[in-house]
């Protein structure tokens, strides 16, 4: 065995297309001793690839460890894969055209199946022919040029009121088509969709205004899905072998090892009569067998809608558990997993912080083109079905990283309804919500420290000190021999700076007189400012206080030096203390008051003698 890996670039890595074309490579490369790693590049939780357009999908993810790189429509800008190209990985794109990028290519056939398709309407005598498709992809195209063939081989000339824009490739699509023709009077007779969900929106849209399908209105779809058989009437359309177009794309692979010159393969297409063409219907195809797969169908499907739900409240709800953890795997099916952020500063380079059962270093960091480590892949079991996963953890405000998981390919979902896809949309919005909720905590400190402090000292302002005046009169009512002191302070000078210097210096001033305070005090002491000159300073358990004023005195009257300027000024200092009874905050605020009242009056008489 080789073990080779082989990259396949997808919008998304699941679904009744994108995951049966991966299914079917998966098998083949199995069968050839090698492996595939699926690479979502839609951000998680996009509706749909074709409402999404084309991903801005750069990061060159997994190239180290790649032997060659397969492209799904849609998944990539062919600019990337040129790059891929350059740097030595074989490139192959599917259902789409290459052209320009000299790369390899496996289309299929779309042209003589929808062929085959026309000659059978117009066999069923229909020369009103319609077609409906999303014209912006290439095998749309290629479909539409078979419709034009088939109708012009008949002698039919092609009405460009006929051809009809389906806006995307789902039932949705569908929908408008039947709208468009129910409002034009039904100028057709039959139809060609580009894809069997186009058809299908159509068939329900048709069957619910009450149109008698097929005699009113022939149809045919395009990728024969699982559900054409089941719908009502079943649904005529163009098989394409996805299992077939895989193996070829692993066997291109191999050989562009050898020759690396650009090629080019077809798969061949071919029509698949049911009942919506007009033919006599056989029936279900009902059995023992098929019926026992079709429960087991729904038994996966309620399997996964639990699985989703769980995943939601435990990712989304309960925020019992750090989601980078990646505990939440164990819901899911997948057998291992690890999550790679973006290291700040450098988005090419992913930390690996989280692991689940993979034996993964959380820590390393790995460039983008290492990732995922190379534990993932001893645990991935490609015959049965499990290959490594890759899908980006991105939200509308930050792309955080990728995730990796071991798991089951999905090829029975409408696309983009995976778990993998499901899962990258919900790290994500968790992980937002963190970031969210740290915000939140962080502006709810901050509004609330704006409301306990002076904006401009950060001291505690007036609020704040009357709380802690009132927490040492309650310790005074419970402890008899606790004293506490409350010192007014009133700058002497203040005003002379503000007229002279001006107020940015009285400003700077004031920060200054905040510092040395609290420099000064013991973290069990508090020092606020009122406004204006006026401090307060707050003496937790004291017996004795001149000291206190003493070095507060000492410390304001040194001179301040602000921006080369020499600025001094004094202080004031008034001064009551708790005891006797006495230990209400207001009273002894307003005995501090008189205090250095009286003190500043004292200190004008000495100075006027």
């Amino acid at each position: 065995m080789s073990g080779r890996t082989f990259g396949i670039l997808s919008p998304f890595v699941g679904g009744d297309y994108y995951g049966a074309i991966i299914e079917g490579i998966n098998a083949a490369a199995a069968r050839g001793g090698d492996r595939i790693m699926a690479i979502q590049t839609l951000d998680p939780g996009a509706h749909s690839a074709d409402r999404s357009g084309l991903p801005d999908f750069r990061k060159p993810l997994s190239w180290r460890q790649l032997a060659g790189l397969v492209v799904l429509p849609g998944a990539v800008d062919v600019a990337y894969a040129i790059e891929a190209r350059a740097a030595g990985l074989p490139v192959v794109f599917v259902a789409q055209d290459a052209e320009g990028s000299d790369c390899s290519a496996v289309l299929a056939d779309n042209r003589s199946g929808v062929r085959e398709a026309v000659a059978h309407l117009i066999a069923h005598g229909h020369e009103r022919i319609a077609f409906a498709g999303y014209l912006t992809h290439f095998d749309l195209r290629e479909r539409h040029e078979g419709y034009r063939e088939g109708l012009l081989a008949a002698g039919i000339t092609p009405r460009a009121d006929l051809l009809f824009d389906t806006g995307d490739n789902h039932e949705s699509g569908g929908e408008s088509v039947a709208d468009a023709l129910i409002r034009a009077g039904m100028p057709a007779t039959a139809i060609v969709l580009g894809t069997d969900r186009n058809a299908i929106g159509l068939t329900d849209r048709m069957n619910a205004a009450g149109y008698d399908l097929p005699r009113e209105l022939a149809v045919v779809g395009f990728d024969d899905i699982a559900d054409a058989t089941y719908v009502q009437p079943s649904l005529s359309t163009v098989l394409q072998p996805l299992d077939s177009l895989g193996t070829i794309v692993y066997d291109l692979l191999r050989d562009l090892e050898s020759d690396k010159s650009p090629k080019t393969r077809l798969v061949p297409t071919n029509f698949v009569q049911r009942d919506s063409c007009g033919c006599p219907g056989d029936g279900l195809p009902v059995s023992e067998p098929k019926v026992r797969v079709l429960f087991g169908q729904v038994q996966y499907l309620q399997s996964t809608l639990n699985i989703q739900y769980e995943l939601g409240i435990e990712l989304l709800g309960t925020h019992q558990s750090d989601p980078r953890s990646l505990e939440w795997l164990g819901l899911t099916p997948a057998i291992a997993g690890c999550l790679g952020l973006w290291t700040p500063g450098d988005d090419n380079r992913l930390e690996v912080v989280g692991d689940f059962r993979a034996g993964c270093d959380t820590g390393a960091a790995l460039s983008a083109d290492e990732f995922p480590p190379p534990q993932l892949f001893a645990m991935t079991d490609g015959p049965a079905g499990d290959i490594v996963f890759l899908v980006p953890v991105r939200s509308r405000n930050r792309d955080w990283g990728v995730l990796a998981a071991v798991g089951r390919i999905q090829s029975t979902t409408p696309p983009g309804r995976e778990m993998m896809n499901h899962s990258g949309a919900l790290l994500a919005a968790a992980l937002d919500y963190e970031v969210m909720m740290a915000a939140l905590r962080a502006q709810e400190e901050s509004l609330r420290n704006a409301a306990l402090h002076d904006h401009l000292t950060g001291l505690p302002n007036r609020v704040l000190l009357e709380d802690r005046m009132e927490q040492a009169e309650r310790r005074a009512a419970r402890q008899p021999g606790y004293r506490f002191a409350i010192l007014l302070l009133d700058l002497d000078g203040f005003k002379a700076v503000n007229d002279t210097l001006g107020h940015a210096t009285g400003d700077v001033l004031l920060v200054e007189v905040a510092r040395r305070l609290t420099g000064l005090l013991r973290k069990s002491d508090t020092v606020a400012r009122l406004g204006g000159d006026e401090f307060v300073i707050l003496l937790d358990g004291v017996n004795e206080h001149q000291a206190v004023i003493d070095n507060v005195t000492a410390a304001i009257s040194a001179p301040f030096f602000i921006d080369g300027e020499r600025v001094g000024v004094g202080c004031s200092i008034g001064v009551a203390v708790s005891g006797d009874g006495i230990s209400d905050p207001d009273h002894l605020l307003r005995e501090a008051d008189a205090a250095m009242y009286r003190a500043k009056s004292a200190a004008k008489r000495a100075t006027s003698r």
